[in-house]
């Protein structure tokens, strides 16, 4: 066993070490137990090459009766994905509308993205580990870890951290955000980091707001022709980015700051302003008749956010105003709360994946609830068969006080959190993953 895997505590490790240490291993063996269920599935399906490739995380010994089988559940929630929705005990199903899955939507083929700077970028970063941090890293491409994220500050994780890095090693990691990243993603990840930490000082908490408790974890080798893909997830900032020769499914990403701006060594440093303003662009555009279908609620709940963390299998019917009742300036607008998003991958991989949804874009639906006054707190929804938005104003949090806010005292633009997710199954790109094993004649 590796000494993650082993539950004792060096000598060294401080009490809240050894019990990251437990929690990790406790999760290790859920993950495996989970997926000795969900594998069978996907192999059957595959044929014996599939067997073979998922045959890593299938060997767990379990008890079948403990894990749920493939049935689509996990219905609407865990927004926060905080300490009662930190489990998975379903299959992987994906967003739906009715937990049926629309078929046809995503399909192996060639999109033009240019993604051998990625795969050099995460080769380079292997290398530059120990043999101990890769072997906690890398993961088999198929593995649930892809799940196994969450926004909150206390989640126990697994991986590398940043704080387990050297300065050359940190650069890698660096280098691989930029290589799949825009210059705005990159610096959105950057600003993140640096009000997280500037708020835990602020409030004398660095121990579990800071810049550098922010994971790693790689499924697969990175390859040119064979899928894989990255994971870097930490509080208010989750990547997941999947590639599969040159087809990239940057999704569950997961965007937010509490607070949205602060003053950091005489700078105002401000983040995930984009989409508020997108937002609010949007819903000012509407006639009052389309806000009257577009509103469901005046008032803004603490909390609003639907498929957050552990919530692979949300369960959301189309609300909303429809984009085929939209003006043509107004579908502009719509887009623009997308491309908030997209614009944070590299050209090419947001073109590609814009594309895609204006496809669907009269298909697209948009529910708003709050206010709509420049400064009002809102939560709005952007929901179509291939993209989920959710752009959510919280309540302040437990870095209220980095602002001069009370915890709990009603939602604001200060606290956002915001997740972005591919709907029908191909989050984390599982579909096309799941083709791959069905089409590749090695897999066959």
């Amino acid at each position: 066993m590796t000494e993650l895997d082993s539950g004792e505590p060096a000598a060294h490790e401080t009490q809240s070490d050894a019990g990251r240490r437990t929690h990790a291993s406790r999760r290790n063996f859920m993950r495996k137990v989970f997926f000795a269920a969900g594998a069978t599935a996907v192999a059957t399906m595959a044929g014996a090459g599939a067997r073979a490739a998922l045959a890593d995380d299938a060997t767990a010994t379990a008890d079948p009766s403990a894990v749920p089988s493939g049935a689509p559940s996990g219905g609407p929630g865990g927004g926060t994905g905080g300490p009662g929705n930190q489990t998975i005990t379903e299959d992987f199903f994906g967003l739906t509308t009715d937990g049926k899955r629309i078929d046809d939507l995503f399909t192996i083929h060639s999109t033009g993205v240019k993604t051998a700077p990625v795969i050099a970028a995460a080769n380079a970063f292997l290398a530059g580990l120990s043999d101990t941090q890769k072997a906690s890293t890398q993961f088999t491409v198929h593995s649930t870890e892809w799940r196994l994220w969450s926004n909150v500050d206390s989640y126990a994780r697994q991986g590398v951290s940043l704080a387990d890095l050297s300065d050359d090693r940190k650069a890698l990691g660096t280098a691989l955000l930029k290589s799949a990243l825009s210059a705005d993603g990159l610096e959105t990840t950057e600003k993140i980091r640096r009000i997280n930490q500037a708020a835990g000082e602020a409030i004398g908490n660095t121990n579990s707001f800071n810049e550098d408790a922010y994971y790693w974890t790689v499924m697969g080798a990175p390859s040119a022709t064979e899928p894989w893909g990255f994971q870097f997830d930490g509080h208010h900032l989750v990547i997941n980015y999947f590639v599969l020769g040159d087809q990239v499914v940057m999704s569950p990403c997961f965007w937010g700051s509490e607070p949205t701006s602060m003053e950091i060594d005489g700078e105002t440093v401000t983040v995930c302003h984009e989409e508020v303003v997108a937002g609010l662009a949007f819903i000012n555009s509407l006639s009052a008749a389309q806000q009257a279908v577009a509103i469901e609620s005046s008032t803004k709940s603490d909390e609003s956010m639907t498929a957050g963390a552990f919530s692979d299998n949300a369960v959301q019917a189309y609300t909303g105003i429809r984009g085929n009742a939209l003006t043509a300036a107004q579908k502009a607008e719509l887009l623009g709360i997308v491309q908030a998003f997209t614009g944070r991958a590299k050209a090419d991989v947001a073109k590609v994946t814009l594309a895609e949804v204006r496809k669907h874009l009269d298909d697209t639906y948009v529910t708003w609830a709050g206010g709509t006054g420049d400064d009002d707190a809102f939560y709005v929804r952007v929901h179509s068969p291939v993209v989920w938005i959710e752009v959510d104003c919280q309540a302040p949090g437990p870095l209220a006080g980095a602002y001069g806010a009370t915890q709990g005292s009603g939602a604001t633009q200060k606290h956002v959190h915001s997740v972005v997710r591919t709907p029908n199954g191909n989050d984390y790109g599982k579909e096309l993953l799941r083709q791959h094993y069905l089409t590749s004649p090695h897999h066959r």
